[in-house]
């Protein structure tokens, strides 16, 4: 079935679809080779339309182990050429039938390479993929939804739970965690009960815990006061580490500013600085906000970590207190395994407490 993604500025790119579903969105893009599974699967892109920049993808299929969640929460996947017939030793399905299976409207056969160009010149925007011959009035009614702003809500935890490693107990505030990301907290030991992201610092320092964790997650950190509010009042009181929108939350709550970026970090290759060491580490990356560097000024904060490509703020640590947050991805699901040392570094911070 022929089909388009059309932008709201207008413009439309032709392809082929898996099925008659409708989608609407914030359409971004990502740039890594491999990972598809993995983009699929990260709650951080709840209510976007991924657009997978590497022109080939499916190749080596879907399996179990790649799921970053139990579901998908993209609204929509724009792809060059799809493979449908896969090989590799792990592959367990098709990427065509893992798409159907869960549901997500997917168009393939589509120029990427024009949609990103597109993006990056004229910034992130709504779109929509619909069937060849869709009305005129419908598709205008797609494009005119407002954008999502409960999308934390609909990816976080809805109880509770544990998983017990015999370390530090650590209180994870779950704003849309991937799987891999607590896997690597577990790892290095730390002892892990994952709250609903509503979830209130009264709450949490009733807890007997050691420190406290700031997920991923998907929006404009902004869309979440009670979040922001919840941070506020655990600073100075646990040792807090946070990653990506946990980032950009910690850093609201220190009375900084976040602003929406033109078209966003993702991809599996984004080179960061560490300012102490002066090396480079290879990123993982899902975000399209970042911190405002001039408005951390004068509050006790040091910027650690700088984006190679455009100079934002990747990392902050607290001068006096035990606060630390990178905003990209350092548990590598997908991407390179560069940065695996800030778990480290968060455990000894955690044992030293003790």
């Amino acid at each position: 079935m022929n089909g388009k993604l059309i932008l709201e500025d207008g413009s439309e790119f032709n392809g082929e679809l898996l099925s008659d579903a409708k989608a609407a969105g914030e359409v971004v893009f990502n740039t890594g080779m491999t990972g598809y599974q993995e983009v699929l699967t990260d709650p951080s892109y709840c209510g976007q339309i991924v657009t997978m920049t590497f022109p080939l993808i499916g190749n080596y299929g879907t399996a179990r182990v790649f799921d970053q969640a139990d579901a998908s929460f993209v609204r929509g996947f724009v792809i060059g050429e799809l493979c449908c017939g896969p090989s590799n030793w792990q592959a367990e399905d098709s990427l065509p039938h893992y798409l159907r299976t869960r549901g997500v409207p997917c168009i393939h056969g589509v120029d990427t390479r024009a949609v990103t160009r597109r993006i990056r010149s004229a910034g992130t925007m709504k779109g929509i993929i619909v069937p060849d011959g869709t009305p005129a009035d419908e598709i205008a009614e797609l494009l005119a939804r407002p954008p999502e702003i409960e999308t934390v809500a609909e990816v976080t935890t809805r109880e509770i739970y544990r998983i017990p490693a015999g370390g530090p107990k650590v209180a994870v505030l779950d704003y849309g965690i991937k799987r891999n990301i607590l896997h690597s907290l577990a790892k290095v030991g730390c002892d892990l009960t994952v709250f609903p992201a509503d979830t209130g610092a009264e709450e949490i320092l009733a807890g007997d815990f050691a420190g406290v964790f700031l997920s991923n997650g998907p929006g404009d950190p902004k869309d979440v006061p009670k979040s922001i509010a919840a941070v506020k009042n655990l600073l100075g009181k646990k040792p807090i580490f946070g990653i990506c929108l946990g980032h950009q939350l910690l850093a609201l709550a220190m009375g900084a500013n976040t602003y929406k970026l033109k078209f966003g970090h993702r991809g599996a290759n984004h080179p960061v600085k560490e300012l102490l060491s002066g090396r480079v580490h290879i990123t993982s990356q899902n975000h399209g906000y970042a911190v405002e560097e001039e408005t951390l000024e004068g509050k006790d904060i040091v910027v650690t970590h700088r984006a190679v490509n455009d100079g934002t703020v990747e990392g902050m640590r607290h001068r006096s207190l035990p606060v630390f947050s990178v905003q990209y991805h350092p548990e590598a699901a997908p991407g390179p395994d560069d940065n695996t040392y800030l778990f480290d570094r968060y455990m000894d911070i955690l044992r030293k407490g003790e």
